[in-house]
């Protein structure tokens, strides 16, 4: 067993957040996650009280999986989780991330040699003040580096006991497979969401084949299926999402009438639409487990409602005819972001 104080409560929660396992041999967590990111970065300015008080909350309410990475701030994130937790290590199955370096003039650039991994993981130990982290990516994989020598740096980071278990994200499946013969792949995370739905092209079997976890990260389409975002006036000049092209102002008035049909299935549901986004992404299979990212309470304690709401078969069927693949304008990224993604 593991040392006090260093962490791995395998999921224990505070209160009634049902629980799923991470996959056939990851570590049991709350059935929703909660993505930091945005505390730090992307989507308008940080509000470091609000953000601590969200972290404590969000333990509180037994939502105890965080997702941070060393890339988020840059730096700042880790060490803002960190703080968050030093008092509540036990409480938590922490997840971090390497590879993914900002910082450059052409975007974020990527660094899978060994190297950088083992560099990465002391720093990221030192900014979140544990001993171990329990869940630690590859961000991106390096098309430089062979899968292979990226996980064999990481599965010796499992030897000398820094790491407990072993994720990717953004991945194909036949990278998974070559990379899951090194060292047993714990979860992928990507992103998945009603109008990302890439996922379902092949990464999600290949995750049930190896009993590999699945974490959808922005599960809420950045934001956009909250029904909160109307317009893209409504986002600041320095939010992330306006470089994004399903974001800009055409494409985004097309994709509203596809929010608008979600918010009236959430209306007839009795919730909000948020709640039925990560309701549907739940009910997609036992070892998928959502991080929504959010930066205020109230937004969390939203997000939490998710994990009661049953959906039906035709719940499901009505949900993905409301929002077809082919009716989504816009890619994920622009170019440049989207040729970090092993597709």
């Amino acid at each position: 067993m593991p040392a006090p104080g260093n962490g791995y409560a395998g999921g224990t929660v505070a209160v009634g957040v049902k629980t799923r396992r991470l996959g056939a041999r990851g570590p049991t967590v709350s059935a929703l996650g909660l993505g930091c990111m945005g505390m730090s970065q992307s989507y308008g300015t940080s509000d470091a009280d609000e953000a601590k008080a969200t972290l404590a909350r969000a333990l509180d309410l037994g939502v105890t999986f965080l997702d941070t990475a060393d890339v988020y701030g840059p730096f700042v994130n880790e060490e803002l989780v960190g703080r968050a937790i030093a008092d509540r290590r036990d409480d938590v199955v922490l997840a971090t991330k390497c590879g993914l370096i900002a910082g450059t003039s052409a975007g974020p650039s990527i660094d899978g040699s060994p190297e950088h991994i083992r560099a990465a993981c002391d720093a990221s130990l030192r900014r979140l003040g544990v001993r171990t982290i329990d869940l630690y990516y590859l961000h991106r994989v390096d098309p430089r580096v062979p899968i292979e020598a990226s996980v064999g740096a990481m599965a010796e980071l499992v030897t000398e006991g820094k790491v407990r278990h072993l994720g990717l994200s953004e991945v194909r499946p036949e990278t998974l497979r070559r990379a899951h013969a090194v060292h047993p792949i714990t979860a992928v995370q990507s992103e998945y969401s009603l109008w990302t739905r890439d996922p379902e092209d092949g990464i999600l079997e290949a995750c049930r084949e190896l009993g590999v976890g699945f974490v959808p990260f922005s599960p809420l389409g950045r934001g956009f299926w909250s029904g909160t975002i109307r317009s893209v006036s409504d986002l600041g000049d320095d939010d992330f999402r306006r470089e994004l092209p399903r974001f800009q102002p055409a494409a985004f008035a097309r994709n509203l009438a596809l929010a608008d049909r979600v918010a009236a299935l959430a209306a007839e549901r009795g919730c909000t639409p948020s709640q039925l986004a990560l309701a549907w992404l739940l009910s997609r299979g036992e070892t998928i487990v959502p991080i929504p990212g959010t930066k205020r309470r109230k937004y969390l304690e939203e997000n939490v409602g998710a994990v009661d709401l049953s959906l039906s078969r035709s719940d499901t069927e009505r949900l993905e005819a409301a929002v077809p693949r082919s009716e989504v304008v816009g890619t994920r990224y622009p170019a440049d972001r989207m040729a970090t993604v092993n597709r």
